[in-house]
């Protein structure tokens, strides 16, 4: 929500209050630019005059159904907001206190004893967390339940479906891909196989979301005809769709989540699996606790890693092992201090680093490899962000003959879809590549990765809004990975940087990361932390 509308919010529950309240007047204004910060609600000590609001017929205490909804904390929320927390609370209450049952030992063997426990929670519980850094194996570990949870269904005549989802389509995609490759190695029946999903969707997709309406097809009223759902990337799913997402899910189906707790929170309101995850290291023990498994071996990085050494370091706050870290390149971790003047050293790194797809012979083939290289920002505009690295890098590339940029819409161009469009089945966050399309005589289309591994070609004209993608934001990029990946901190500091922003550009890379850095804007993503205020965490574990 924009804080634009608190002029507009506050007339109309001043008209419906029948007089002026001041103090209304300054809590719903705060209100506003909190949800626009995504929190869920203003805490108590941001809330003015809770004596005055508790007297106000516009506000109400919980279970009312009112504008404004103060609880007995004083936190104040819009309703639709406290609705959405309290309906997803009481799910996830019911569902962690639901007894476990029984189930026989996973047929494939895991050695590493947090896995397994992870895959026991999921074969027994109604509801269940799967946690943990890159690298340690969320996704295999799922595959895992999934495997044997098919198993048990076939060996029961169960023919109930397993879903899988994920925020967003590039977000799909991966886990598809991850799933898919993964099975392979399992030896599984034919009719086992047969019960597993042949690919992954967008949550919005999975619900049913239907073009020109904000309601889903699948709600309360309608369940989703799912016995298992496994949503991953659960750190981006902000708090309406998560209670959406569970509203429409029977009392019996089994849920898993996955996600790195320690990544961003989501764009809109909400840290969803951060609160869930709550509680974990603070000794509070509980129904909630028993449900999450946190993975903590790295799979895909040694322990001599930078990448690995440096992610762990940003995220446990350890500021003088980062320091010590950037000081010395490494193979696969380099950094350069500096504060603006980007276009000389970025011009030959852009150049390599893009040359590869903007040669590829087909689209499928530069789809590939524009996956393989991304450049990170924390900003959208303004110095050192998306908008000015990618002016910068279509100068470079344009300079070394790879580009020809005369028009908006050029071969080569990477662009980032801004906003859904259902009817095309492109939404916030999906890469694509205009280049000429050899089956429509080399006319110019913008070239998709289909979530079914299909390539898809779309006329420029008919895209939604969309911007050039060389450059990225930091939360544009969360559920993708990158064999390489740029990092240009901003020049000075901006309240977006945090710990949390720079663990999640870190650990977007697989092989490589190259860090620009600053004073004034390294020192906050080493010591401040996101903070979204909301009552989900205290509601689920007291």
């Amino acid at each position: 929500m924009s804080k634009a509308i608190a002029p507009h919010l506050i007339r109309l529950l001043t008209r419906l209050h029948g007089s002026n309240v001041p103090e209304l007047e300054v809590s719903v204004t705060a209100l506003c630019e909190a949800l626009e910060q995504g929190h869920v609600c203003l805490p108590p000590e941001q809330v003015v005059g809770i004596r005055q609001l508790r007297a106000c017929g516009v506000v109400g205490v919980p279970g009312d159904f009112r504008p404004l909804i103060l609880d007995a904390a004083g936190r104040l929320y819009l309703q639709r907001y406290w609705d959405h927390e309290n309906r997803l609370a009481l799910n996830l209450l019911a569902r962690c206190a639901a007894p476990a049952s029984a189930a026989s030992e996973p047929s494939i063997a895991l050695a590493d004893p947090l896995q397994r426990a992870a895959v026991q929670n999921a074969l027994t519980r109604s509801f269940s967390v799967i946690t943990g850094g890159p690298g340690t194996g969320k996704t295999y570990t799922a595959t895992v339940a999934l495997a044997q949870l098919a198993t048990q269904f076939a060996a029961s005549g169960n023919r109930g479906r397993i879903a899988i989802a994920a925020p967003t389509g590039k977000a799909a995609a991966r886990i598809g891909e991850s799933l898919k490759a993964t099975l392979e190695k399992f030896a599984l029946p034919p009719e086992v196989r047969a019960l597993l999903p042949a690919e992954a969707s967008t949550v919005h997709r999975l619900l049913g979301s239907r073009p020109g309406s904000p309601e889903f097809k699948f709600s309360a009223s309608n369940p989703l005809p799912a016995e298992v759902v496994v949503i991953d990337e659960a750190t981006m799913v902000d708090l309406p769709l998560m209670a959406r997402l569970f509203d429409a899910l029977r009392p019996t189906t089994r849920v898993i989540l996955l996600g790195d707790k320690d990544q961003l929170a989501s764009v809109d309101a909400g840290h969803i699996l951060g609160d869930i995850c709550a509680g974990l290291h603070d000794g509070t023990t509980g129904p909630m606790r028993d449900c999450i498994t946190e993975l903590t071996r790295n799979h895909r990085f040694g322990d001599e890693s930078s990448i690995h050494r440096l992610s762990r370091a940003i995220r446990t706050g350890n500021e003088g092992s980062v320091r010590a870290l950037l000081k010395v390149p490494r193979t696969d971790l380099t950094s350069l201090e500096i504060s603006s003047a980007f276009a000389t050293p970025l011009a030959p790194r852009v150049v390599e680093g893009f040359r590869p797809y903007l040669t590829a012979p087909t689209p499928a083939e530069a789809l590939a490899q524009f996956a393989h290289y991304r450049i990170l920002t924390a900003t959208r505009t303004g110095d050192g962000s998306a908008e000015q690295l990618n002016r910068l890098t279509e100068r470079a590339l344009e300079a070394a003959g790879l580009i020809a940029p005369t028009d908006r819409n050029y071969a080569g161009r990477p662009i980032l879809i801004r906003r859904n469009d259902y009817n095309l089945r492109l939404f916030n966050g999906d890469i694509g590549i205009i280049l000429p399309d050899p089956d429509s005589g080399g006319a110019l289309r913008a070239f998709f990765a289909g979530e079914d591994g299909t390539l898809r070609a779309l006329a420029p004209t008919r895209l939604p809004e969309h911007e050039t993608a060389f450059a990225m934001t930091v939360h544009k990029s969360q559920g993708s990975e990158f064999r390489r990946v740029l990092v240009v901190l901003p020049p000075r500091d901006v309240p977006i940087l945090s710990r949390e922003l720079l663990y999640t550009a870190v650990t977007r890379a697989r092989e490589n990361v190259e860090l620009w850095w600053n004073e004034a804007a390294l020192a906050p993503c080493l010591t401040r932390a996101v903070q979204r205020f909301s009552g989900l965490r205290e509601r689920l574990w007291g």
